[in-house]
């Protein structure tokens, strides 16, 4: 206090030097309360800078620097993430993007990218973050591919945010007495390339007896797969329950298709990120569970109609 007083009342002590001690010891005292009016206004800054993004210190300072996360995301797997009729990057995941990049100061820019490559774009420092309705895996986190058992890469951590599991779907009115996996056997299955659905085709046709097996025809992406489905190419098809729901709701106006059995293997959605990058990956947990205790979590849950995928805190790497 008294060191901040004297440089701010030197050049007032030498004007009021002739009116004495009692005016010098008033101009101390005012200018002492002014250095504390500034102080408060200076922390209520502060203050407000830190509200407005309070978890940005979190984050890794490059990151911080840019104010921008990169995510890979496959953007045509509706209603995770997909394109609207103006081309703008819409979803579940973009949503809760926007909330969390509130929460840590940033905006995160989704980049398109085939499912299958996301992780690998990953690795080569590409993206910063992939978040496309990738299930948490532990082949996943640990880098083995889920169909040779092999160990292809550093693996992945995942910052886990919501639940799905996997269903089946069919043209409307002709499921063909399909209802869980094994009804596939002897018949053809369209599947979006790299996913859950794919790994479980390929492990029901090695189950398969009498010498059937699943004939299955993997895409790019989900709508590739959605459009074989609808033309006849197929019998089935699997998608995450989120995805085939909102396929059998919207395609052709609730026409097209039906969902057949009951979904499966309900696991855990993660935000994958480097091993290496652990700063990254705690700061997206502390943005996660700041949206799911203010609220605005379950209002995008609810805005897209699935809150039976919600959970109620962010996770990492929970899958199995």
């Amino acid at each position: 206090m008294t060191a901040r007083s004297t440089r701010r009342t030197t050049p007032a002590q030498s004007r009021i030097a002739a009116v004495g001690a009692i005016a010098v010891a008033g101009a101390l005292l005012l200018t002492g309360c002014g250095d504390q009016t500034k102080e408060k206004d200076s922390g209520s800054s502060d203050t407000a800078e830190s509200s407005a993004a309070p978890l940005a210190d979190q984050l890794p300072k490059a990151i911080r620097d840019k104010g921008v996360i990169k995510v890979g995301s496959d953007i045509a797997y509706a209603p995770v993430e997909f394109k609207d009729s103006s081309g703008k990057t819409v979803g579940i995941d973009p949503d809760l993007a926007d909330a969390m990049g509130k929460e840590l100061g940033v905006k995160f820019e989704f980049e398109n990218g085939t499912f299958d490559t996301l992780i690998t774009g990953l690795r080569s420092k590409r993206y910063d973050i992939a978040m496309s309705a990738m299930t948490d895996t532990k082949d996943r986190q640990e880098g083995i591919d889920s169909e040779t058992g092999k160990k292809v890469g550093e693996g992945v951590d995942f910052v886990d945010y919501f639940t799905a599991g996997v269903s089946i779907y069919t043209q409307k009115g002709k499921d063909q007495g399909i209802k869980t996996w094994s009804d596939l056997c002897g018949k053809k299955i369209v599947v979006q390339r790299g996913t859950v659905s794919e790994d479980l085709a390929k492990s029901e046709a090695k189950k398969c007896t009498g010498g059937k097996t699943i004939s299955i025809e993997s895409f790019d992406n989900d709508q590739q797969a959605q459009t074989r489905l609808r033309s006849g190419g197929a019998d089935a098809g699997s998608s995450d329950f989120p995805v085939a729901a909102y396929a059998v709701k919207t395609s052709g106006g609730g026409k097209d298709f039906e969902l057949v059995g009951e979904q499966v293997e309900a696991a855990p959605y993660g935000i994958a990120v480097a091993k290496s990058s652990t700063e990254l990956r705690d700061a997206l947990k502390a943005a996660l569970d700041a949206i799911i205790k203010s609220g605005e979590y379950d209002k995008i849950i609810t805005k897209w109609g699935v809150t039976d995928g919600a959970v109620k805190e962010a996770a990492v790497n929970g899958g199995t």
